[in-house]
């Protein structure tokens, strides 16, 4: 029972009198002396509400302005932001008051300032660290965005920061907070949360109807288990804000916010410290109220604040000191990790929490799933720039570092920057967007050169000491996906031939058909052996010279002076961490073997099937939709028909509810089937090495379907855009594929890139769900794939870039490949997403180039080729140019064949090298990735070991030292230090298999199922003995 209101209003006033006396009676005590010295030392007091004050600015790392315009504080008139005032002026109020405590996230920014400082204040701000007046949490380069990037970006951008923050700090940050993300997956919490060695982890956005029912049970704050496959072992305490990551409403102390100051100044008019007092323990205890224990915390700050941070710490200051003087509640300045103490120390049990928090929506019509596929061209370019800094590393780990010269530093920054959940997500202004891209090229071009020069080491000597000038030049051909090489489009005549070094980055071998633009019909392929081997000549369609033109003049300035005819295809064998080599020539005799080419009329009844192995697809003329997909090996016949549509974006301007389709939001206001174009032939390609089908499906969208000989799943390329906006409308263009499969409103989509998730259409496993926006509220993030399953056949979409998709009808497999919208979704970003490129005059609106990859698989089989052809997919094959003539015979001159690690060897396949680099004191970092979860597959979801003495054969490994997962502490300091949460309702955990420590004689690394293990490996001065794998 409550006590009775007459009771309470006179304890209210007594109270009051009571702070107003000593208020009073400190003035008198101070004599004339203008100057209050408030008391801010106050810490926990149990047996009362604990209101943890947590000091914090929300700065990111590019969004309405680009990064550095956010440091320097440039371009303000879009935005009043500066992260280099943030920084000067924190510093300068902590050391006005050793109590006051402030947090900071950003690295990308930090990192920038600290290099701008002298050396005192370095000093100063160390001991600020180390006195815990400032505290590094997160402590990556950015806060990743959480649906759209790979766990292998997430991993690197947070070990960059940390292993910044370990060099000059001494600290690892213990707790997550990913306060602005846009929904919040399994990975962050269990690898990037737990295996990282965080103690707890804090977040602000999740659905609507998912918070309000969380409010009500008092579980905002959960134990979440994001893996099935480690379970508890990679559990972490993890709180959702009451609302945002923002102070109370009436509580904002930025120089012009809108809140009342404390004014405590009683010979000044308006004093009212009561008032805000009262103001403070009302917000407490409305809080208090949702929260278990008795422990709070206010974030008392948000995005790019504290820029004069005195006007912030002036009235922190006043309201520790009198609403401690008022006894009703404490308060203190606080951090996460103080707050994650505070309730650990209480031995509560908490509710667990399982799978992720997608999709988000912060209202009925509000589902935050348009940006999974908003700019899927930079999405695309960041996935490229990932796979090619895995290949990069790699090779200079071979060539050996240098002090000085190319390396993959500035492509590490770029990418890093680019995982913000403002880059990546496409939900930044175009000029940022475009800021973005080009750091990632500036990157690139020096990792480029790296390469080049790493693969010409490689090839010239298998003797190396330090290899410093190479002769050999190579090229790289950025373009080719535009069918744009320089390299390739060269006149073999006057015995000028054109050698391929193929790298594979992967631990397996790999046999795979790769594609490059030649200029004549009349030339020959010969592999490192000297045999002439199998190729194939594809004609150009018309699509891609139009793409070629126009884009090469877009990007370098100038129209290409050659248009290639054909591109040349053929297969390759490449061995694991290795390079094969392949020379072109003019023909002497037969050559390549041209396509046959058939054209089909819309008109006609015919049928026709494509496919050399077991694999075969049957096209009707009569539905052009749909194919027979048949393969012999597994006997799996199935009708699979291949679909687009596009939503129309919702125009919400002057309607009661006026929220729009944008870059964050997919609102889609009515769907709309795109038709076939009737009186454009079908044509088809065949030959030796690959079958194509080329479909005009209309004027703005092109698709490719490709079966390549000996593989068995089909390759679809799309070329969509630009999209017509005549008409007023924006417009959101989908793939359907679509089976006669009985999937009972179930599918199955990654966790970037990492765990399947199961979902059910209409449905969410912690609430019951008010449908309000049946396509848009079942839409979910895509970095690998997509499968669907009934009693007997599994059907696996695989991706090439970050997608929105989802199942919305049973038997169907839905992909949002493009978006383009005319008006803003209101969530921040003020402007359309309306991506345009211009060539001169000529400007047109983005047309985006992508595949995706679907494989039929007996019910249990599927994973197999999900696991393995989704790492090719991240890791492709590393293609570099360069010319001989007749008189160099390159095969016997140099090295046409390497790998970097034992020539019998190959890893499981089961395990990924997900990082394999040198650092600059010559450690060699080394990161190993289970790909399969438990019960996965039959055969791989099991304990695999790695033989390190294989994996480096050149070198004498003296220790191996076993890191968490960013390398800035031993994994057993890390496990020392976990805390052990209890769990409502547990009754003992299942048994988590994880691999044993490494013997120091064995070196066999042991992985369970989804375990990654990173590790240090020292070993002798091997500079003389890199490349005796050669």
């Amino acid at each position: 029972m409550g006590e009775r209101p007459s009771i309470r209003h006179f304890q209210h006033l007594m109270a009051k009198k009571l702070l107003f006396l000593l208020t009073l009676l400190e003035i008198l005590l101070c004599g004339q002396s203008k100057f209050m010295a408030y008391n801010t030392s106050q810490g926990i007091v149990h047996g009362k509400l604990n209101v943890h004050l947590v000091a914090h600015t929300h700065d990111d790392v590019g969004w309405l302005k680009t990064v550095d315009q956010y440091y320097v504080g440039s371009n303000n008139s879009i935005q009043g932001a500066c992260v280099q005032n943030v920084l000067d002026s924190m510093v300068h109020a902590l050391l006005a008051d050793k109590n006051r405590k402030f947090i900071y996230v950003e690295m990308a920014f930090f990192k920038r300032w600290w290099r701008d400082q002298s050396e005192a204040v370095q000093d100063l701000v160390k001991n600020l660290v180390s006195s815990g007046q400032l505290e590094f949490i997160n402590g990556a380069m950015s806060m990743h965005d959480e649906a759209v990037t790979h766990y292998i970006d997430m991993i690197d951008q947070t070990a960059l920061g940390h292993k910044f923050l370990k060099t000059e700090f001494g600290v690892t940050p213990r707790i997550g907070w990913q306060i602005d993300p846009f929904g919040h997956s399994a990975v962050q919490a269990y690898l990037l949360g737990a295996e990282v060695g965080f103690d707890s982890l804090f977040f602000g956005r999740i659905d609507y109807q998912d918070r309000a029912k969380r409010k009500k049970e008092k579980s905002l704050e959960v134990i979440w288990q994001g893996s099935k496959s480690l379970g508890s072992s990679a559990q972490i305490f993890a709180g959702a804000f009451p609302e945002n990551y923002e102070p109370p409403s009436g509580f904002y102390f930025e120089v012009n916010d809108n809140s009342p100051i404390v004014q405590d100044n009683m010979e000044l008019f308006d004093y009212n410290v009561q008032d805000r007092v009262n103001d403070f323990v009302a917000a407490a205890l409305s809080q208090a109220n949702i929260t278990r224990t008795n422990h709070i915390m206010w974030t008392m700050g948000t995005d790019f604040k504290y820029q004069y941070a005195h006007t912030w710490f002036r009235q922190l200051d006043k309201l520790i000191h009198y609403v401690n003087k008022d006894g009703r509640v404490n308060t203190l300045y606080s951090t996460p990790s103080i707050y994650t103490d505070a309730k650990y120390a209480t031995n509560e049990s908490w509710p667990i929490k399982t799978d992720d928090f997608f999709p988000y929506a912060d209202h009925a019509n509000a589902y935050w799933t348009g940006y999974f596929t908003s700019r899927p061209a930079i999405k695309h370019y960041v996935r490229l720039m990932s796979g090619y800094y895995l290949a990069a590393r790699q090779l200079e780990l071979f060539r050996g570092r240098m002090n000085s010269g190319p390396n993959t530093d500035s492509l590490a920054d770029a990418l890093a920057i680019a995982q913000h959940h403002d880059a990546v997500t496409g939900t930044e202004k175009q000029h940022v967007a475009n800021d973005y891209s080009k750091r990632l090229y500036i990157g690139y071009k020096e990792s480029e050169d790296l390469v080049s020069s790493s693969l010409a080491c490689l090839v010239e000597s298998s003797l190396l000491t330090r290899c410093q000038n190479p002769v050999t030049k190579f090229q790289q051909c950025p373009l080719l996906n535009i069918s744009y090489c320089p390299a390739t489009e060269v006149d073999l005549v006057q015995g000028k031939n054109l050698v391929i070094v193929v790298y594979n980055s992967l631990g397996w071998r790999r046999n795979e058909v790769i594609r490059i633009p030649v200029i004549d019909a009349s030339v020959t392929v010969h592999d490192s052996n000297g045999s002439e081997i199998e190729s194939q000549l594809l004609p150009q369609a018309g699509v891609y010279v139009d793409l070629r033109n126009y884009y090469v003049k877009a990007y370098l300035g100038q129209t290409p002076p050659k248009t290639p005819k054909y591109w040349l295809a053929f297969k390759v064998s490449i061995p694991p961490l290795g390079f094969s080599t392949y020379t072109i020539s003019t023909a002497k005799r037969t050559g390549s073997i041209r396509s046959s080419v058939d054209t089909y009329e819309s008109s006609e009844k015919s049928k026709f099937e494509v496919g050399q192995g077991n694999l075969k697809l049957t096209f009707s003329m009569d539905q052009e939709k749909c194919t027979n997909y048949v393969n012999f090996r597994n006997l799996i016949e199935e009708q699979v028909e291949l679909s687009y549509l596009y939503y129309s974006g919702y125009n919400g301007t002057n309607k009661k509810d006026p929220q729009n389709s944008g870059a964050y939001v997919f609102r889609p206001n009515g769907t709309y089937p795109i038709n076939h174009e009737k009186q454009v032939p079908l044509t088809v390609l065949r030959g030796p090495v690959l079958d194509e089908v080329h479909q005009q499906i209309n004027p703005w969208i092109y698709q490719v379907t490709r079966l390549y000989k000996g593989k068995e799943h089909v390759e679809v390329e799309f070329i969509v855009g630009p999209i017509p906006i005549e008409d007023g409308t924006g417009k959101e263009v989908s793939t359907q594929i679509s089976t006669s499969m009985e999937t009972n409103k179930t599918f199955y989509t990654d966790s970037n890139g990492r765990d399947f998730i199961k979902r059910i259409r209409d449905y969410r496993t912690d609430w019951d769900l008010e449908v309000n926006q049946p396509a848009a509220g079942n839409y979910y993030p895509i970095n690998l794939g997509i499968y669907i399953k009934d009693n007997k056949t599994e059907f696996s979409v695989l991706v090439d870039r970050p997608i929105g998709g989802s199942s919305l009808e049973d038997g169907q497999i839905e992909l949002m490949v493009h978006r383009r919208l005319l008006l803003d979704d209101s969530k921040g970003v003020a402007e359309a997403l309306n991506e345009t490129d211009c060539v001169g005059d000529d400007c047109r609106g983005l047309t985006v180039q992508g595949k995706y990859y679907y494989r039929l698989d007996p019910l249990g089989e599927g994973a197999k080729w999900r696991r393995t052809f989704g790492q090719e997919i991240y890791s492709p094959l590393l293609l570099a140019f360069a010319e001989k003539d007749d008189t160099d015979d390159w095969m016997n001159s140099r090295v046409s064949t390497f790998s970097g690690i034992d020539s019998s060897y190959a890893l499981p396949d089961n395990i990924a090298i997900i990082t394999l680099q040198e650092l600059d004191d010559g450690t060699v970092l080394l990161r190993l990735a289970h790909l399969y979860e438990i019960e996965e597959d039959k055969d791989l979801s099991v304990m695999a070991s790695v033989e390190l003495k294989k994996l480096f054969p050149g070198r004498k490994i003296q220790e191996v030292k076993e890191m968490n997962l960013s390398a800035n502490q031993e994994r057993t300091e890390m496990e020392k230090k976990r805390l052990a949460w209890k769990v409502e309702g547990s009754s003992g955990n299942r048994h988590v298999s994880r691999g044993g420590p490494v013997d120091p004689k064995e070196l066999k690394v042991e992985l369970a199922p989804m375990e990654i293990r990173t590790f240090f490996i020292f070993s002798d001065d091997v500079s003389h003995q890199l490349f005796d794998a050669l």
